[in-house]
């Protein structure tokens, strides 16, 4: 299973990736990529273990979310043999002013 970052979900990556570089330094950005990393391993295996995120259920498509860590969400939805990663923000942002820009 192949996985592609939509341009939203990108920003969305880089404004935490600067957050936590400006805040806790190098070190602490090299853990979250890998914890990004980790994640989606995990879901090339088994794309289907997120739990439907109701969020969008208005959607034509069936999203999915999984928790990077305490503070980042990653959405997604599976389109033939593609992860497509839709979403990434930080927890503690208004959810559904976040679920507006997934597209």
């Amino acid at each position: 299973m192949k996985t592609k970052w939509k341009p939203i979900a990108m920003q969305g990556r880089r404004q935490i990736v600067d957050y936590i570089l400006k805040k806790f330094g190098e070190i602490a950005v090299k853990n979250f990529i890998l914890e990004i990393r980790d994640t989606i391993r995990l879901l090339k295996n088994n794309p289907y273990m997120s739990p439907i995120d109701p969020l969008f259920d208005d959607r034509s498509k069936t999203y999915r979310s999984i928790l990077i860590n305490k503070r980042s969400k990653m959405v997604y939805y599976i389109e033939d043999d593609t992860i497509q990663i839709a979403g990434f923000w930080d927890c503690r942002r208004d959810p559904e002013a976040a679920a507006k820009d997934v597209k």
